[in-house]
């Protein structure tokens, strides 16, 4: 179970989270205060009339007066007009209103998970997120038209229900009410029931978004791997739990509701078989007597709907405060400084840099004994590149390559040791200024569902198809653009399924280029194209490259001898450092990986 859901269960409300939500209703006063308005007038239309009735019975009616009776018939009508227009605006309202305050929340959230570092996303599943952003969000829209005000007007209407009652005849009013305690307990049990099957079905609705979220994703890695039975057979079980939590809030609502219509028809008996005698004594009228069985039925309805709003209420809070518990959490946000980044030069060092992924658990290792030492991911890392030089970061799987890309865009903050770019420390500068002048062409290229010109300018309406056309013509990205039907219009699936991953690659070269970055950063950006294409990226880089700081990984070590220094990094340390002539003549681990490579790409060219 959720622990934010746990932590509630035992609470019958929380008025701190609720004057959170009310706090979104301040732009929309006005609204706010014509619902309540509407609320009350509701409730009072909806007494008034079994006192009308009683007075056309008793009055109109014995007296035979039809003119009498006419006229309070217009009246009855004229009530039943204005109740109905009063109910629609209530409801109209109060529909409106729960649906702008939810814009306005799901907007803040989005805007908060954007501003989240990436940490966060690394240890939150997607699903869970999606379930925030669009279930929890959504439920708080009947806070305010089903849950919060109609409640008031549900106690509003028993209040003056009650007061109606014990003025026409407090006899038939204590009659009336004598079956409420018995209700009262079945709607405490109830609400109680409903309250926690309701929980488990939104923590199996996080399950299901999270899990099908997921596995959708990874869909070619089920099928390659023939886990489609066994993957059905997980979903079926969370979907059997969604199911259980789900037949639970039905059986506890198709006991209470026709507990609650017996009890309410016990209380038309009662008051029936009382107020027989009492006419028979001359002491009750049939006026009275129908007023009472209309006064009933008003009565019950909203006692039986008020647990049902109950709960909807608490369980709006119960998701408001999971969304306040994400966006109070400002440990997850990430930071920027407030210095202005001027053109940069593309002087990057790092000094004694000391990075882990999970800060926590790093920073509590740091303290404990030599023999407990953490797994840093980078260790005492220091380099320095020149405004202008080409670097290359080479070292098997898990050295740390990516990390110092990850550590140079900000991605995420070190522990320990200072990066600097342009001799300032990276915290310091402005991070969207920071990161606009920072190109980074990652392995896993990630495309948007949208036409090309959208995934190349991200919806920067500045960049105009004329830098596009260049920037895609220095790459050599033009040709198969312009093939496609609608060219830049073309239509991308989502993560650019309909392309190749060469055509892939080459419009992430274009993205990169048209903001015109002064560092530019590749992750193994050739390494998943053909050798012809792999060439001509090449000849683009190398034109790219000029007048750039570049900073390189690549496991193709043919694509780095021209780098002005290669840095090899083994299980999180720099081992060797050199031109390429120079690691070779080393006789270390560079010249080791470079004989496997040659070696391998010998023995394919002649097929040994």
């Amino acid at each position: 179970m959720d622990s934010t859901t746990a932590t509630k269960t035992g609470q019958v409300f929380d008025w701190q989270v609720l004057r959170r939500l009310l706090a979104y209703v301040q732009p929309y006063r006005g609204t706010f205060i014509a619902l309540i308005v509407l609320t009350v007038a509701t409730a009072v239309l909806g007494t008034v009339r079994p006192a009308l009735i009683q007075r056309m019975v008793d009055v109109d009616i014995t007296n035979n007066d039809w003119a009498g009776l006419n006229r309070s018939t217009l009246w009855l009508l004229g009530l039943l007009l204005v109740h109905t227009l009063v109910s629609y605006l209530q409801t109209y309202y109060g529909g409106w209103l729960g649906q702008y305050i939810v814009r306005d929340i799901r907007s803040d959230l989005y805007r908060h998970l954007l501003s989240l570092k990436l940490s966060f996303f690394d240890r939150t599943p997607i699903g869970v997120l999606v379930t925030r952003n669009i279930s929890d969000v959504e439920t708080l829209s009947d806070v305010f038209s089903e849950g919060l005000a109609a409640m008031v007007g549900d106690l509003l209407q028993i209040v003056f229900l009650m007061i109606f009652m014990f003025w026409t005849n407090w006899q038939l009013a204590l009659i009336s009410l004598s079956v409420i305690p018995p209700l009262l307990f079945s709607t405490y049990v109830f609400k109680e029931k409903v309250k926690g099957s309701f929980q488990e079905v939104r923590n199996a609705v996080a399950k299901l978004n999270s899990f099908v979220q997921e596995h959708l994703t990874g869909m070619n890695v089920v099928q390659i791997f023939n886990n489609e039975e066994r993957e059905y057979r997980k979903f079926e079980a969370i979907n059997q739990e969604h199911t259980r939590a789900n037949i639970k809030s039905v059986l506890y609502y198709s006991i209470y509701f026709p507990v609650a219509e017996v009890l309410g028809a016990i209380g038309v008996g009662l008051l029936v078989w009382y107020a027989a005698q009492g006419q028979v004594a001359g002491v009750i009228s049939k006026g009275e007597l129908i007023a009472f069985i209309m006064y009933n039925a008003l009565f019950f309805r909203p006692i039986r709907q008020i647990a049902d709003r109950f709960n909807t209420l608490q369980l709006g809070l119960v998701s408001t405060e999971r969304l306040l518990k994400l966006l109070d959490n400002e440990e997850l946000v990430a930071t920027s400084g407030t210095r202005p980044v001027p053109q940069l030069r593309g002087e990057v060092e790092f000094d004694h840099v000391w990075f882990a992924y999970n800060r926590q658990e790093a920073e509590a290792n740091r303290q404990d004994s030599e023999a407990n030492e953490p797994e840093w991911v980078l260790k005492d890392i220091s380099f320095h590149v020149k405004p202008g030089q080409t670097v290359a970061f080479v070292g098997a799987t898990g050295a740390g390559k990516t990390s110092i890309i990850n550590l140079l865009s900000r991605f995420y903050d070190i522990q320990q040791g200072h990066i600097r770019v342009d001799g300032e420390d990276l915290r310091e500068y402005d991070l969207s200024q920071l990161r606009r002048q920072i190109g980074v062409v990652l392995q896993d290229v990630f495309l948007f569902a949208g036409s090309i010109r959208d995934n190349i300018t991200l919806g920067n309406k500045e960049i105009k198809d004329a830098k596009i056309w260049e920037a895609a013509a220095l790459v050599g990205a033009e040709r198969f653009i312009g093939r496609l039907p609608g060219g830049l219009d073309y239509p991308v699936m989502e993560r650019g399924a309909t392309l190749s991953v060469g055509q892939r690659q080459l419009i992430s070269f274009v993205r990169a280029l048209v903001y015109e970055p002064r560092v530019i950063v590749l992750d193994e950006a050739t390494s998943s194209v053909d050798s012809e294409t792999e060439e001509m990226i090449q000849h683009a880089i190398d034109k790219l490259m000029e007048g750039r700081t570049s900073l390189v990984i690549a496991h193709r070590l043919s694509t780095i001898q021209k780098a002005d220094k290669i840095i090899v990094l083994d299980r999180g340390e720099i081992k060797e450092t050199g031109t390429h002539d120079e690691l070779l003549r080393l006789g270390g681990y560079y010249a080791q990986l470079y004989r496997m490579q040659y070696a391998s790409s010998e023995q394919l060219a002649t097929g040994k």
